[in-house]
């Protein structure tokens, strides 16, 4: 029987440019501070490569290597070519993720999981709220009259680790206090 605790995820959805990226950027640190392990899986719409053409790494792939993995003293990076395979679901990458508190989605706004819709009414795209019960929370930069889950304020990110805290049933632990430098001397 595992100890392990299930790893609790919320999804970031919205149309293109509506922020998602930049408030996850800011909401990492917040719920990091929370003393929280937090992992991000973001998807793509596009091809994409995280290698260089030249690189070893590259060079195994582009030979017919499946997986290649890579790795340092500060990092290690695998590479898995779907070559004639479909796509995978977030579930199916999920299950590659190392086990953390919270893992935060980005995009995959059709799938099942969880999600904070990012909503900038002022760029002129539908809600995507009410045709996907999945959407707990908007997130906004106006107001948004008649919404039936919260509205949170796109611009309050301590208030949406907040909300996000809560609605995960996570637990926040304390972060050690580290020495202020000159404090002793």
């Amino acid at each position: 029987m595992s100890s392990e605790k299930e790893m609790k995820v919320i999804g970031l959805a919205g149309w293109s440019g509506s922020g998602k990226t930049t408030l996850i950027v800011q909401l990492i640190p917040a719920l990091v501070r929370r003393g929280l392990k937090v992992s991000t899986m973001k998807h793509a719409h596009h091809a994409f490569d995280v290698d260089k053409p030249g690189k070893d790494s590259y060079e195994h792939r582009a030979a017919g290597a499946t997986e290649v993995m890579i790795g340092s003293g500060k990092r290690w990076a695998l590479m898995h070519e779907l070559r004639e395979e479909a796509e995978p679901d977030s579930r199916s990458l999920m299950r590659h993720m190392t086990q953390v508190d919270l893992l935060i989605i980005e995009g995959w706004k059709a799938e099942g999981h969880e999600k904070i819709e990012i909503h900038r009414p002022a760029h002129g795209k539908p809600l995507i709220q009410p045709d996907d019960p999945k959407v707990v929370a908007v997130a906004a930069d106006e107001e948004l009259p008649g919404l039936p889950v919260p509205r949170l304020d796109l611009n309050d990110v301590e208030a949406i680790a907040d909300f996000i805290v809560a609605h995960c049933g996570l637990t926040e632990r304390a972060q050690p206090q580290k020495a202020q430098k000159g404090a002793a001397e």
